[in-house]
């Protein structure tokens, strides 16, 4: 009786005796068939794709195996031992170390400072030229006035005359580098004040400069720039009065300079001492809007209000008192908690005393 290995395809003679597992593999025994298996073998052109005929069927217990060409595959090496698990008396230094280096620090871009010594430098320059003007025109008003009657030296008419060109001279660049280092303090103003509430300046820095250097457009918009700065720092409840009056005397200020500027075209001797009167008048007005200016700038600059103190007072203590412990209350209102504890001990005393004296007596 002969069984057939479902997995090797040894054919084993087991006699009489029917047995399930093959002794070579280990693999399950087909059942035992009393006729020897028929051999197989194929043909020539079974391996060919487009051969004709009917496929050939395998016996019972074989299967086809796919092997690639060539020699067989050399065995596997079996994996060495590992050895004993290795065991430390203290935990091992050596292996991967985490080291977390710190970040870079974020290069933060900090707003321009204001130059505050730089202001009042220029504005101090700027009204000291101012008031040299005037001083020049209200005496060159002077020395016409004497020159209706009298002749005057030319040498005091000529230094009269350049006198009045160089106040005006002097006040027009003064001015000019009074506006710029004031806009250059408005814009950096405002850069650090919308950086301290974490935003920017909804204005771009060329429109500030722009609408604060054009004539005419600066009378409308330089102090709007004002306005929403004090507003954003709240200073508005108590600037806001101080920034209406610089702006109503600034308009003052370009009209009558605009109305001296428009006659000083006249060559009349009484044209020329009413321009004179007129360009005077110009010079106090302009010294005038740049006081309320200062007046201005003074106020944001001005820390107003008592700044708020830490709420915790240290004081010395003696050992053994817990630091965190409340102060004691006022030796006024001490002393008269004491009193009043002491009366209601006196009287609880006096009731206890009461109390036993008419238990004694009535036993």
């Amino acid at each position: 009786m002969i069984q057939v290995c479902s997995r090797c395809g040894t054919r084993w003679n087991v006699r009489d005796r029917q047995r399930a597992w093959c002794p070579r593999c280990q693999g399950s025994l087909l059942p035992p068939s009393a006729e020897q298996a028929p051999q197989w073998t194929p043909r020539a052109d079974a391996g060919k794709p487009n051969a004709a005929g009917p496929a050939q069927r395998l016996p019972a217990g074989y299967r086809w195996i796919a092997v690639r060409p060539g020699a067989a595959p050399p065995p596997r090496r079996s994996p060495r031992p590992l050895g004993p698990t290795p065991r430390y008396a203290v935990i091992p230094r050596w292996g991967l170390q985490d080291r977390l280096e710190p970040p870079p620090p974020e290069a933060t871009v900090q707003p321009p400072r204001t130059a505050t010594r730089m202001v009042q430098t220029t504005v101090l320059i700027t009204l000291l030229a101012l008031a040299f003007a005037v001083v020049v025109h209200i005496a060159n008003y002077a020395l016409l006035l004497w020159n209706r009657s009298r002749l005057l030296n030319p040498i005091v008419a000529g230094a009269a005359t350049w006198a009045g060109v160089a106040a005006s001279v002097l006040v027009f660049f003064a001015l000019i580098a009074t506006t710029v280092v004031l806009i250059n303090w408005l814009i950096a103003r405002r850069a650090s004040t919308y950086a301290e509430h974490g935003v920017e300046d909804p204005r771009p820095v060329w429109q500030l400069w722009v609408c604060c250097l054009v004539p005419v457009v600066n009378l409308f918009w330089a102090p709007v720039f004002v306005l929403e700065l004090a507003r954003v720092e709240g200073r508005l409840s108590w600037l806001r009065t101080p920034i209406v009056v610089w702006w109503c005397a600034w308009w003052v200020s370009f009209l009558v300079s605009a109305f001296s500027f428009a006659t000083s075209f006249t060559t009349d001797s009484q044209g020329i001492a009413n321009n004179t009167v007129a360009v005077t008048i110009a010079y106090l007005a302009a010294l005038a809007a740049l006081l309320l200016t200062v007046r201005v700038y003074q106020g944001f600059e001005h820390t107003h209000g008592v700044e708020r103190r830490p709420t915790k007072r240290w004081v010395v203590v003696a050992d053994g008192t817990p630091r965190d412990a409340s102060p004691s209350p006022e030796p006024a209102e001490q002393s008269e908690s004491d009193d009043r504890e002491t009366d209601t001990a006196t009287r609880v005393e006096r009731d206890h005393e009461q109390r036993a004296t008419s238990g004694i007596i009535s036993a």
